[in-house]
């Protein structure tokens, strides 16, 4: 098979795999009603159907990464998809509310091998001036998955049932599995050793503690959580410090500024901007009084410009230093973020979209080069490693974003209803949640210019000057 073909097949699978994952993430989250009404479940199980999702993909990203670096990138990525295609067929089967759970934390788990694996197996086949180009177009289906699960999976829950979602991800994943059997060839970090299982447990159980705690910072118990998640991931990094066979190379923190002031900007930037779908879906049906078609049609608008313009940014990343675009996408979505502070109850749709744009556009430009940064400050056996670990940015930092809000819920409206009595308390939890995230982006940027140059465009930067 010609290099281009290979190439091709490869941007295909992983552009699908990142299409996969978001999309059934954000239909998901349309049908968990239904779900609620199908199995009983009180407010916390329902939490747990998708908080079960994120906690598997972020504990296990980067233990996966490291696997796969050992053992080859295709396997793991291969295994991945199975497992949670398998585990989106036994959702449907699931006889009660734990059985769902259970088998969302296997869904979970095979996200997490699939997130760093497909994106490393991507980058080690396509050279530093095409990686941008072929990152964006990766990064554009992941925001296409975002943008088309509510809207599907709120026609496909109303006219089919919330089971016709768990099943739609069934043929997709199997096609993937066979072009990735079929076609991809093998690609490993060529380096041997063993996987860390005493680093690799501190560090799940001390994530654990971290997400969970936080979730639950106003309440003491979650307090505890937090430190002692805090507590371990500083003796996961001893460890990992004498570690014959590290989980995580300390030298990429320490003495690789580029990746680590990436990730930062990572956690920070998702942190910043995962919560604002749920908090403007709210404030879209509860302050506004639109029905859920109506608020997807108008949140739909970010991921969208997402989708539209992340390619350019990409390709932009392979000719400009991506530390450049990556703060610009992050300046923009932080005035973004600002504008949304001024929303009331009163706001037009003009007044709704532009932040909402905005916001889009940031991202766009933020989250490929921003990729291509990560995998370019590494050597081509690491990238499995610094897939999963930019991955583990993205998911934990999601998680940081809902337990903010929950933060912010639980201290102004408190566990109740949002009741038309209590609407002054959401938009005051909205409005410093904006504040919040907007000033977060704002020290973000900083995280990013600091950064420093690509370490392949800086080697190749004569060529390109030329």
């Amino acid at each position: 098979m010609e290099i281009s073909s290979r190439r091709a097949i490869v941007l295909v699978v992983a552009s699908l795999s990142s299409f996969l994952t978001p999309f059934l993430g954000s239909s998901v989250n349309i049908a968990l009603p239904a779900i609620g009404d199908a199995f009983s479940m009180d407010a916390l199980m329902l939490n747990w159907v998708s908080t079960s999702y994120l906690f598997a993909s972020a504990v296990f990203l980067l233990p996966f990464g490291r696997m796969a670096d050992i053992y080859g990138r295709r396997l793991v990525f291969a295994w991945g998809v199975a497992i949670l295609t398998l585990g989106s067929f036994l959702v449907v089967l699931s006889p009660s509310a734990g059985f769902v759970i259970g088998f969302r934390v296997m869904q979970g788990l095979g996200s997490s091998m699939i997130f760093g694996t497909g994106v490393a197996i991507l980058t080690s086949v396509y050279p530093p001036e095409e990686r941008g180009r072929a990152l964006g177009i990766n990064v554009a289906a992941v925001y296409l998955g975002l943008s088309l699960g509510p809207f599907l999976g709120g026609i496909m829950t109303e006219h089919l049932g919330w089971e016709s979602i768990f099943l739609a991800v069934v043929p997709l994943g199997l096609t993937i599995l066979a072009l990735t059997i079929l076609c991809v060839r093998e690609e490993r970090g060529g380096e041997g050793g063993a996987i860390d299982i005493p680093g690799s447990v501190v560090y799940s159980g001390s994530l654990v503690a971290l997400m969970y705690g936080f979730s639950r910072i106003q309440e003491a118990p979650g307090m505890v959580l937090v430190l002692a998640g805090i507590a371990g991931m500083l003796v996961f990094l001893a460890w990992e410090k004498r570690a014959r066979h590290p989980l995580l190379s300390i030298g990429l923190i320490t003495r690789n500024r580029q990746f680590a002031m990436s990730n930062l900007a990572a956690f920070i930037h998702y942190s910043a901007t995962f919560a604002i779908t749920f908090l403007m879906s709210l404030y879209l049906q509860f302050i506004k009084g639109m029905s859920p078609q109506q608020a997807g049609l108008i949140l739909v608008s970010q991921p969208l410009v997402m989708t539209l313009f992340s390619p350019l940014a990409g390709r932009l990343s392979d000719r400009i230093a991506p530390r450049v675009l990556a703060s610009v996408g992050m300046a923009v979505t932080s005035l973004g973020l600002f504008l949304l502070v001024f929303l009331t109850d009163r706001a037009g749709t003009v007044q709704i979209l532009v932040p909402l744009l905005i916001i889009g556009l940031g991202f766009a430009f933020f989250s490929s080069p921003n990729t291509n940064a990560v995998m370019g400050a590494v050597d081509r056996r690491m990238y499995g490693l610094a897939g999963g670990f930019i991955s583990t940015m993205r998911v934990t930092g999601q998680a940081m974003s809902m337990g903010i809000v929950l933060m912010l819920f639980a201290l102004f409206i408190g566990a109740n209803a949002i009741t038309p009595e209590l609407h002054p308390a959401f938009m005051k939890s909205l409005r410093i949640g904006f504040i919040v995230f907007s000033l977060l982006c704002g020290l973000g940027i900083f995280a990013s210019l600091a950064r420093g140059a690509n370490r392949e465009q800086a080697a190749d930067s004569p060529k390109q000057r030329s």
